[in-house]
C-alpha cells in the first residue's frame, strides 16, 4: 500500500465521467488499498479515484455517526465503506444544507444541499453487489463522493463558498 498524490482543480481528470470498473483484479485491489490509506494520511471521510487521478468508478469513506450521548473517548468506531461502481438508486425529497469541504479543492469550503437519505447500490472490491441506506452525513459524504465521479465538484452545487477562518475551519474538521 502506498499514499498517493490528491490531484486538485483544476486537473482535467477532475473534471472527467470516470470508466466502469469491468475487472476486479488485483490492480483495482491495490487502488483500493491505496485510497484507504490516501484518505486516512489526508485526513479525510471519503475520497473517490479521480482524486488520485485515476478515472475509474471507485469511492472509499470511512466514517462513525457521532452519539452526543457518549463522553468524548468512547465514540462509535468507524466504519469502512469501498464501492465500485457505486450508483444512489433512490433519494428523499427532502434535502438538508450543509457545510463541505474537500480534499481536491483546498483551503475552501462551501454550502451545499444533498438529499437526506439515499440509498446506493454497487460492488464490494471482490465484484459482489452490495447496497446501502444512508442518511445524514453519511448520505452527504456518498453523494460528494459519487459526484466526484461524474466530474462534478462540490462549488458546481454551492449555493456559496469561502475560505473559512482558522476557527471555522476547526469546527468543520471535527
Amino acid at each position: 500500500m502506498s499514499i498517493r498524490k490528491i490531484v486538485t482543480l483544476p486537473d482535467p481528470v477532475l473534471r472527467r465521467k470516470a470508466r466502469k470498473v469491468t475487472a476486479f483484479d488485483q490492480e483495482l485491489h491495490t487502488l483500493i488499498d491505496d485510497m484507504i490509506e490516501t484518505m486516512r494520511a489526508a485526513p479525510g471521510v471519503g475520497l473517490a479515484a479521480p482524486q488520485v487521478a485515476d478515472s475509474r468508478r471507485v469511492v472509499v469513506v470511512e466514517y462513525a455517526e457521532e452519539d452526543e450521548d457518549a463522553d468524548e473517548n468512547r465514540q462509535p468506531p468507524k466504519k469502512l465503506y469501498v464501492f465500485v461502481n457505486p450508483e444512489i438508486t433512490e433519494a428523499s425529497e427532502e434535502q438538508e444544507t450543509g457545510i463541505e469541504g474537500c480534499l481536491s479543492i483546498p483551503d475552501l469550503v462551501g454550502e451545499v444541499s444533498r438529499h437526506s437519505r439515499v440509498t446506493i447500490k454497487g460492488f464490494n472490491r471482490h465484484g459482489k453487489p452490495i447496497r446501502l441506506k444512508a442518511s445524514g452525513w453519511l448520505a452527504r459524504i456518498f453523494q460528494h463522493e459519487i459526484d466526484h465521479l461524474d466530474g462534478i465538484v462540490y462549488p458546481d452545487r454551492a449555493t456559496r463558498v469561502w475560505k473559512p477562518t482558522a476557527e471555522e475551519a476547526e469546527t468543520i474538521r471535527d
